[in-house]
């Protein structure tokens, strides 16, 4: 992508000889770029509830587990990571929201208020029921090689609007999620498209996003010694050609000045009016949602929310969580998608909400040791059927597409692999999964591999 002429590109800019993102594509990587086709989505938000959220809980009821509750399913249990026993129907009631009168869990009131904005997909499935290679495959395609990230890929294949703001953020409270910045980063595309993480605990900005202001230099002083650094790093590549490394080292030097400009402005969810603070509600995650709006606003391509550090959403032991953690999103999610639609950003903004997995109709059978002397009520990972949804961004609102078997255990109608959400989502952004490739070690690589088919029933 031209890496090597990123100075000359900076300097034709100061010469007023270019103009910013109106460069051509080799002098500047992050520079606006069109699509294959026309498409209405510009921006992705995606809701990543890590530790595999139960579909049976959610958006999937299930009436049939009630009948058997509390005895072998007649269909038997599949093979997942841990033992599993008798059928357990979940605590929680589902009642129908909107004019596409889709069933929605007690958990996720508010979402089911938007429920004819969204489109459920009933049928996913993925590859192995644990979590850290489907942490990768739903990141980065790839379940074992570290590989781009979709939104590396999206930021790769569109450039970004907004040169003060990475491209590319990802966001969680209080840490890590489960492999951290590898499912985050840019792999072998260039170091300038990989994820910035923004640790959204955090309200000052000077926590929020660290060492981004200096309290011993102006900005003039500042741009002076970026300036020398510059050259020392020029002069350090040229012995070193082709490290991708460094080139992306230079880069966060330069989006680290450009950031003072306005990532506190786009950060401070306290600028916003009262009565949008109370659509979104308290709490880390409500101000996430609320953040996420501020930055597609801006311009930023694809921005990543995660429930927490670890697998938040990983209930073996007690499914009765799901209600803490669904109570910490709800509000957030709903105003998101409400708030977007009233600024007329929904169309161009696509959502998709979802984990690596779901969990099992069967109640998990744990060991003394592993349930340190506790009664389990919980359920084991579950790759072979869950529920993503998506909103906004060209996707046909208020439908269910494909379904579980009557237990939620198979997906078995119109079946969705991750390979396939990872095509739609691109073809939604207007590419063509098969033609969005960089070419590396000798071969022509895409976010889906060899695999993948757009699932066209979802776009309107």
């Amino acid at each position: 992508m031209g890496l090597g002429s990123l100075a000359l590109g900076s300097l034709m800019r100061d010469a007023g000889l270019v103009a910013g993102t109106q460069t051509a594509e080799g002098l500047d990587p992050l520079a606006v770029k069109a699509p294959h086709f026309p498409a209405k989505a510009k921006h992705v938000i995606h809701l990543y509830m890590s530790g595999g959220p139960s579909q049976l809980d959610t958006f999937d009821y299930k009436p049939a587990l009630e009948r058997y509750a509390g005895k072998m399913l007649p269909t038997g249990n599949l093979i997942t990571e841990r033992k599993t026993g008798a059928a357990f129907p979940s605590p929680f009631k589902f009642q129908k929201y909107g004019q596409s009168g889709i069933e929605v869990s007690e958990l996720f009131p508010h979402v089911g208020s938007m429920i004819d904005e969204i489109a459920v997909i009933r049928s996913m499935h993925t590859d192995l029921p644990n979590h850290d290679p489907m942490h990768m495959l739903m990141n980065c395609g790839d379940a074992v090689n570290v590989r781009p990230s979709v939104g590396s890929w999206v930021l790769y294949g569109l450039g970004t609007e907004n040169r003060n703001l990475p491209g590319f953020i990802t966001m969680c409270p209080g840490g890590h999620p489960h492999r951290g910045p590898e499912i985050w980063r840019s792999a072998f595309l260039p170091g300038v498209y990989q994820g910035t993480f923004i640790d959204s605990q955090h309200t000052k900005i000077e926590k929020l996003i660290e060492h981004i202001r200096s309290g011993n230099t102006t900005l003039a002083e500042q741009r002076l010694q970026l300036d020398l650094v510059e050259q020392l790093n020029q002069q350090h590549r040229r012995r070193r050609q082709q490290n991708a490394h460094l080139d992306a080292r230079i880069q966060s030097f330069e989006l680290a000045f450009r950031m003072q400009m306005e990532a506190a402005e786009a950060f401070d969810a306290s600028k916003e009016p009262e009565h949008i603070r109370k659509l979104y509600g308290p709490g880390a995650h409500a101000r996430q949602c609320l953040i996420a709006r501020r930055l597609v606003e801006r311009g930023v391509r694809y921005v990543q929310l995660y429930s927490g550090p670890g697998a938040s959403w990983d209930t073996h032991f007690d499914i009765m969580y799901c209600r803490k953690l669904a109570k910490m999103w709800d509000q957030g999610i709903a105003a998101l998608i409400k708030d977007l639609k009233q600024r007329g950003l929904l169309e161009e903004t696509l959502i998709v909400w979802g984990g690596e997995f779901g969990r099992t109709p069967s109640m998990e059978l744990q060991s003394e040791f592993l349930n340190k002397g506790r009664k389990a009520y919980g359920r084991d990972h579950n790759h072979y059927g869950f529920t993503t949804w998506l909103a906004g961004g060209g996707v046909k609102g208020g439908i269910v597409h494909g379904a579980t078997d009557e237990f939620g255990f198979r997906a078995v109608e119109d079946r969705v692999h991750v390979h396939d959400l990872h095509a739609t989502m691109l073809h939604l952004m207007g590419f063509d999964h098969e033609k969005l490739t960089y070419r590396y070690s000798g071969r022509d690589f895409r976010l889906t591999d060899v695999h993948g088919h757009v699932v066209k029933e979802l776009i309107a």
